[in-house]
C-alpha cells in the first residue's frame, strides 16, 4: 500500500512541476535514483539528452564504453523507466521517456 501512495505522490510532484512550466518530468525515489543513477548512467542519460543515437552500439562508441556494459546498463534505466527502445529489426535505438529527471525530495 505504502509503494502505491508513494508513486502517486512522485506523480504529484510531476504533475506540480508541470503546472510550473517544467514539462516532461520524471519523478525517482531517492532510494531508486541511488541504484539507478550511478555516474556511468547519467553519461548515458546526458549522451542520450544531446546526442542523435540511432542504435546501442552508437551509444556505447559515444560514450567509449563496451556495448554489453551499456546494453546492462540501459536495461537498469528501462526497467526504472527512465528509457525505452525504438525496435527496427535486431536494432534497438534507446530514448528517454521524459526530457527532465529530478529526485523526490526527502
Amino acid at each position: 500500500m505504502s509503494d502505491d501512495r508513494d508513486a502517486t505522490r512522485r506523480a504529484d510532484m510531476a504533475r506540480a512541476l508541470a503546472r510550473g512550466g517544467m514539462d516532461r518530468v520524471q519523478v525517482l525515489s531517492l532510494e531508486s535514483a541511488e541504484k539507478v543513477l550511478t555516474p556511468k548512467r547519467r553519461e548515458l542519460i546526458e549522451t542520450l539528452r544531446t546526442h542523435d543515437i540511432d542504435s546501442v552500439r552508437h551509444l556505447a562508441r559515444c560514450v567509449g564504453r563496451d556495448k554489453g556494459q551499456v546494453s546492462r546498463d540501459l536495461g537498469v534505466l528501462a526497467e526504472h523507466g527512465v528509457i525505452k527502445y525504438d525496435e527496427d529489426g535486431r536494432a534497438k535505438r534507446p530514448y528517454l521517456v521524459q526530457e527532465h529527471i529530478t529526485v523526490e525530495p526527502i
